[in-house]
């Protein structure tokens, strides 16, 4: 079993019968067939239901162990030197409100994510409802030359949610899919609004965009794909925050090889293109 379905927990059949029958309720369905996805989430467990609908069911250790993540992800937020950006949730339902209202807020900025639906509560559990997206892959099941030729394109987007004041606050490989051709943000965190950290937690997105890439296409691409979405002062920005992405379970890239390209930019000078 891995660590992260250990972390995650398992939820009761009958408990996930209860959530069953509450969305056939709720959409008038007959009958409901639920699929287990083997997604890589730490915090829920993620469901398709009828081939129509994406669910994550939420539970109490969910909770209490997004609460211990986000006290440990806002301690290495202080040790880049910024203040912690992260936000609690009080439960289940919090959790999965807060999910549909970020991902809500994408949608209406004009980024691809899927449709966001609900969320409600089914006994002690939080479920969020969105829909699902058939036919899908992940960034990191292209092939590199594919990789490096989308690359932009995923900063051009981090980019757009930046200036409509948003921010993803947990990029990953698998939070990126790539359906009917274009890039989807999936998993999007809700963070602090504070205009204050606005900054640091932009640049940690970056940082972790930049993380995403480098194993994949290499540092000098990565960063050259940046830069066409982000000046020099962005980057440098991002720099700060690579090592504490580095300690991070979920990502795994050359954190020595990334500034010294983004320290090579820098000593190039200029601005990215508008």
């Amino acid at each position: 079993m891995s660590l992260r379905r250990f972390v995650r927990g398992t939820v009761p059949w009958a408990d996930l019968e209860a959530v069953a029958r509450e969305i056939a309720d709720r959409y008038g369905e007959d009958r409901v067939r639920v699929e287990f996805l083997d997604a890589d989430n730490w915090f829920s467990t993620p469901v398709v239901v009828n081939d129509r609908w994406f669910c994550k069911i939420v539970s109490a250790q969910n909770a209490f162990v997004h609460s211990l993540f986000t006290g440990m992800r806002n301690l290495g937020v202080f040790s880049a030197g910024a203040e912690g950006f992260f936000e609690p949730f009080d439960g289940p339902l919090e959790m999965a409100e807060h999910e549909l209202e970020a991902t809500r807020r994408m949608r209406e900025a004009g980024l691809n994510v899927p449709e966001p639906i609900e969320a409600f509560a089914v006994g002690d559990l939080g479920v969020i409802v969105m829909e699902y997206l058939p036919d899908f892959e992940t960034l990191d099941d292209l092939p590199p030359a594919e990789i490096e030729k989308r690359a932009p394109a995923l900063f051009d987007a981090l980019r757009s949610m930046h200036e409509h004041g948003l921010a993803h606050g947990d990029l990953r490989a698998e939070n990126v899919l790539i359906h009917d051709g274009d890039l989807y943000f999936i998993d999007a965190t809700k963070v602090r609004e504070d205009e204050a950290v606005a900054r640091s937690v932009r640049a940690y997105d970056l940082a972790c965009a930049l993380a995403v890439l480098e194993p994949l296409v290499g540092a000098e691409a990565a960063v050259r794909a940046a830069r066409e979405a982000f000046d020099v002062e962005a980057l440098l920005a991002a720099r700060e925050f690579l090592d504490f992405v580095a300690i991070r379970p979920d990502h795994d890239f050359d954190a020595a090889a990334l500034r010294g390209e983004l320290e090579g930019a820098a000593s190039e000078g200029g601005d990215a293109d508008e």
